[in-house]
């Protein structure tokens, strides 16, 4: 071989890295609400674009560490979102607990995925939402009525930044809020429990308890129709054999399990963050047309689900000069992809007045958020409402004292003391 043709195989060949002793474990827990972890870091700084780590059960997997890699591999048929095969990435013991029970939609590869999602899709669109704008500003407002009643001192988790989204969420779903207590105690053993047979047991309980409302909506007058998207679900999509019972309570789950906790966790940390940076929250205060950019902003920054983006190889792919051989895990980390100095211009600094609607806090492709209009407008009316009714909400401890959740889970916290 000429020296001209070795070097013309060097820089185009795709690069397989084999297993390695000194891959970084994954996930990694933060030390801060809202900065990268230090190995998170590393790997964005790297120039390779997928580095391989090590998961929890000792198995290798490649994490991607750049925004447009990110894109096309979201966008990529050859990997699978198949979360029951054996292969799939598992970040904890959680989702092992989980491998045997029906997946929903989001687990689904097309066409399958594409048939479940358009069930569901006229609920969350941009119209539909903006129509519930009203809605969630009475809830919204309610909810800081009630805490500014009890006091200057308050749990921004409990008091409001779940509750919010709960509410919002049973309205549009047909779950009676009076059980929330419930579905939020086994929806955060379900996604925060690091043990396999106490995921198993969340699930069950959470199983048993939406089947019991399908059950329900099945015994009342037309099937159900016109209370809320799981009765219609259940009059239209059930009733006509387009779904099975078991797919449906997994459908339910996700949306319900979805729709309170990731908007709960971005709440506080969005609160959070903008009280740690008071020059940005000063120009939201000046400026309240600025807060809808803020957002997205928010999204990129703190980008909660970490651990969300895994997929699962199906064929051999080569990507930007890498290779990603068939049965191997890939798993899109979202901060490290929004943190792409490439992509983001000094990635690391918050600022409300960049508009990086290109983030991939939702993921991307066929398998992006469908709630992401939903949560959009949640966030900023609740951003807006707090600035305009409690303008001297401060941390009530040193943000170092607050306890993250760990890097297996949706990033946030349980608890946020806060006073004014």
């Amino acid at each position: 071989m000429t020296e001209t043709a070795a070097t013309h195989q060097t820089e185009t060949a795709p690069t397989e890295l084999p297993p390695t002793e000194d891959a970084l474990a994954f996930p990694n827990d933060r030390t801060c609400p809202y900065r990268l972890p230090e190995g998170y870091t590393r790997l964005r700084d790297e120039k390779e674009p997928l580095r391989r780590v090590t998961l929890y059960d000792g198995r290798q997997a490649w994490v991607v560490t750049k925004h447009e890699t990110a894109r096309k591999l979201l966008s990529d048929p050859r990997l699978s979102s198949d979360r029951t095969h054996d292969d799939f990435p598992a970040t904890s013991p959680r989702f092992q607990g989980l491998r045997d029970r029906r997946p929903a939609f989001i687990s689904l590869d097309p066409p399958e995925h594409g048939t479940r999602r358009r069930m569901l899709i006229s609920d969350f669109t941009v119209k539909r939402i903006k129509g519930m704008r009203t809605d969630i500003e009475r809830i919204v407002h309610g909810f800081i009525d009630e805490m500014l009643a009890a006091g200057p001192l308050a749990d921004l988790v409990s008091q409001f930044a779940l509750p919010v989204p709960s509410m919002v969420i049973c309205q549009m779903l047909g779950v009676p809020y009076a059980d929330h207590a419930f579905f939020q105690d086994a929806s955060r053993r379900l996604v925060q429990s690091t043990d396999a047979a106490d995921t198993v047991a969340a699930r069950d309980d959470l199983d048993r308890y939406l089947g019991g409302l399908i059950t329900k909506l099945e015994a009342e007058p037309g099937g159900g129709a016109g209370q809320g998207m799981l009765g219609s679900l259940v009059a239209e999509q059930l009733a006509n054999g387009e779904i099975d019972r078991e797919e449906l309570v997994a459908t339910a789950l996700l949306l319900l399990v979805a729709g309170h906790e990731t908007t709960a966790s971005m709440t506080s940390l969005s609160v959070i963050t903008l009280l740690e940076h008071p020059d940005q929250l000063a120009a939201l205060r000046a400026d309240p047309g600025l807060i809808p950019g803020a957002v997205e902003e928010l999204l990129r920054y703190l980008a909660i689900a970490d651990v969300a983006g895994g997929r699962l190889a199906k064929a051999d792919i080569e990507i930007d000069g890498q290779l990603i051989r068939a049965g191997e895990g890939v798993i899109v980390t979202n901060s490290i992809a929004n943190r792409d100095g490439a992509v983001f211009e000094d990635p690391d600094t918050f600022d409300v007045h960049r508009s990086p609607r290109h983030h991939i806090a939702f993921g991307y492709g066929v398998h992006q958020c469908l709630g992401q209009n939903l949560a959009r407008l949640e966030l900023e009316v609740i951003l807006t409402a707090l600035l305009d009714r409690i303008p001297t909400l401060r941390l009530a401890v040193p943000v170092e004292q607050l306890t993250l959740r760990p890097g297996t889970t949706i990033q946030g916290v349980n608890e946020l003391p806060v006073t004014w």
